[in-house]
């Protein structure tokens, strides 16, 4: 098992992405939500859950959790979703998601790094968009985790 203690903070998004809605970034590069796609959750939360669920798997840090939730982490990690959609014209899911490790104590940021991923989507509609941004999500999220454990 892994050698830190990490904190995982809810990633920042901007505000169309910072919903429960599947965005679709159409032909003449608008954005728009899928009908019927919707996510359970807010996508930051969802996406928090999701990483410390990998790291969790991955047992490569020996304890993670979210800030608060009563371990004495040496590092959190602090995240932005920069792109996270259905790309129309390209017929492709993107995921974008920068990381930084900051130092608990001091706040001083330790490393930071950007993942990205691109699945293909076989339909433009909630059940297509998903399954692609699943896929290109895993990606990121697996390339992440690894980044991570290196580092904390």
């Amino acid at each position: 098992m892994g050698r830190g203690q990490l904190a995982v903070a809810e990633p920042q998004a901007v505000t169309f992405l910072d919903s429960e809605r599947m965005a679709v970034r159409t032909s003449g590069n608008t954005i728009a939500y899928l009908p019927g796609g919707q996510w359970a959750d807010r996508l930051p939360k969802l996406v928090q859950a999701r990483l410390i669920e990998s790291f969790e798997n991955a047992r490569r840090i020996r304890s993670v959790a979210r800030p608060g939730g009563r371990i004495m982490a040496a590092h959190q990690l602090n995240s932005d979703i920069r792109t996270f959609e259905v790309q129309e014209a390209s017929r492709e899911a993107v995921v974008e998601i920068t990381a930084r490790i900051v130092n608990d104590r001091t706040g001083q940021i330790v490393a930071a790094e950007q993942f990205a991923a691109r699945a293909p989507v076989e339909s433009i509609d909630a059940a297509g968009a998903a399954k692609a941004l699943d896929a290109a999500s895993q990606k990121v999220l697996a390339d992440l985790v690894r980044w991570v454990s290196e580092r904390a």
